[in-house]
């Protein structure tokens, strides 16, 4: 079932978002065209068992959430030498042809309602441009939403063997107060035998509603690998996607999560293997604590022809207390019998014995516990390249651990 417009959203809201941004006549028939399709879209799937929807988007009230011409951020974009990072307002004017030809072309603005409700109305986010040889680091994007909705689209294309490491992170003002919106879609198209590290860090506060789609093109010899955190907001849904269509392509999927109070995290990481060779790995951990809760799904798809593949994926989910709640759906999705493939997930709680055995050394009982949780993340955190997003996330998980 499609969900209903926001009555506070129309054409001349879409044409004013673009006009009050100078933009060219493609990218507003695109924000059209989006706005268009919205009465025929579903919100994205979501795991359903009898009688239970995991996650429940149906009740997010977009006619409170959203407010289109009022939206309000600041974000700081660091460069590196030889990379363009450029505001969206400018990337048309400097590189118009690159632009429309990729924006659009990764991540479909119809591929479900929340999608094309971004593309209709986003008014912040970054292009990234990478040159043909170029090798860099550093770039980053640091972005604080000061409005009660914000939508944000980041575009990156990288040329023939390039590579560059991309960290963003994203935050709330606190000064605005009710409950608020954030959508954020990310879309990566590669080169030949290009590289692209993408970090992303998720601190909104918890009266925001996340959505964050982010999807690469992972063309031949290439590679993408994301990692991807999320500590804050109240519900999150975060699908994180890799199409191996080149042969040779490789993607590694790097997750974290920590809940507490209410929070809702439902995590996503899906990859397809269209072409030959190619390899992928799957990681996330998470942990729960009061009555938070968590809901995964993990899908590596072998196509017809990607012959010599190689696909892992492992989940676990640790929680700190019996009111909390999580689910896991791994998927494997077979097509081509020359495939080494294996998926699990886990659901546990602290190991007694290893806490007893803690607390008998005279350590109390919450340092012996906390000293545990710290310990269940190391295999994700070793899985993190970036030495200061790791850092990032070793901070956030201490402070959530002493409140």
């Amino acid at each position: 079932m499609s969900t209903q417009l926001p009555a506070n959203l129309s054409e001349g809201t879409v044409r004013e978002i673009s006009e009050q941004r100078d933009e060219p006549e493609w990218l507003l028939e695109a924000r059209l065209d989006a706005l268009d399709a919205l009465s025929d879209l579903d919100l994205p799937d979501v795991i359903q068992t009898p009688g239970r929807r995991w996650t429940d988007l149906d009740q997010l009230d977009f006619e409170s959430l959203v407010d289109p011409l009022n939206q309000s951020d600041d974000t700081e974009r660091v460069t590196a030498e030889g990379v363009e990072v450029l505001p969206f307002t400018d990337a048309v004017e400097e590189h118009p042809k690159l632009v429309e030809a990729e924006f659009g072309s990764v991540v479909d603005p119809q591929d479900n309602y929340l999608t094309a409700l971004s593309a209709a109305l986003f008014t912040t986010g970054t292009f990234i441009y990478v040159p043909e040889g170029v090798d860099a680091e550093d770039v980053k994007i640091r972005a604080r939403m000061n409005s009660r909705s914000l939508f944000s689209h980041t575009l990156v294309v990288t040329e023939d063997s390039s590579s560059v490491t991309i960290l963003e992170g994203v935050e709330t003002d606190a000064a605005v107060e009710d409950a608020r919106y954030f959508s954020n879609l990310v879309e990566i198209a590669t080169g030949e035998n290009s590289y692209v590290q993408y970090g992303a860090l998720q601190n909104l506060d918890e009266d925001t509603y996340h959505y964050t789609l982010k999807r690469a093109d992972v063309g031949t010899y290439a590679t993408v690998n994301w990692i991807e955190g999320n500590i804050g907001s109240r519900l999150t849904r975060s699908d994180v996607e890799s199409e191996l269509n080149g042969d040779a392509a490789e993607s590694k999927i790097v997750g974290a999560f920590f809940g507490h109070n209410d929070q809702h995290f439902d995590v996503n990481a899906r990859v397809w293997h269209n072409a030959e060779h190619t390899t992928a790995d799957l990681v996330t951990r998470g942990v729960l604590d009061d009555r938070a809760r968590s809901v995964y799904e993990g899908v590596q798809d072998v196509g017809r022809d990607a012959w010599d593949t190689n696909s892992y994926q492992r989940e676990n989910t640790l929680m700190l207390s019996d009111e909390s709640e999580a689910d896991a759906s791994p998927k494997l999705i077979i097509n081509n019998h020359d495939t080494e493939a294996s998926h699990s997930a886990t659901v546990g709680q602290v190991d007694r014995e290893d806490l007893f055995y803690m607390t008998s050394r005279a350590l109390p009982e919450r340092i012996a516990r906390n000293m545990l949780v710290e310990g269940f993340f190391v295999p994700v955190l070793e899985e993190i390249a970036v030495d200061e997003l790791r850092e990032d996330v070793e901070t956030l998980v201490a402070e959530r651990l002493r409140q």
